[in-house]
């Protein structure tokens, strides 16, 4: 017997994020840890659960499972969160002007800016030396 679940894909910034959500008890779980053992600072796993808050969702009647690779701690808590978010509104077609409201579904494109010829950086220039 296979389980019906839904599935969402969040990126932001190199972080790439494969959510899928079906009924259950409550088990949230990111690259095989506990969604608290793997997002250890304070205030991702309020960002991550923000969309199910908005849209009155209970986090203890979903099994949420998360596989997130590349890229830093705030990329892969935005890619997870936008990646439930998605995954909602597959399960939730009537849920789209919420979700969209809270900018759940928006891809935040920024990416690092490549290094320049000449710069230390993509924008920071050498030390000007007169002598």
């Amino acid at each position: 017997m296979t389980t019906q679940y839904y599935e969402g894909i969040g990126r932001r910034k190199e972080s790439t994020a494969r959510v899928r959500i079906s009924s259950g008890t409550g088990v949230f779980t990111v690259n095989q840890k506990t969604l608290e053992e793997y997002f250890g600072r304070q205030g991702d796993v309020e960002t991550i659960t923000a969309p199910l808050i908005a849209v009155g969702e209970t986090r203890n009647t979903l099994d949420i499972s998360a596989t997130v690779n590349g890229g830093g701690t705030t990329g892969q808590t935005d890619a997870v969160m936008m990646g439930v978010a998605r995954a909602i509104l597959i399960m939730k077609p009537d849920a789209r002007s919420i979700l969209r409201k809270g900018g759940f579904l928006t891809r935040d494109a920024r990416v690092k800016e490549r290094k320049k010829p000449g710069l230390k950086r993509a924008r920071k220039a050498p030390t000007y030396t007169k002598r």
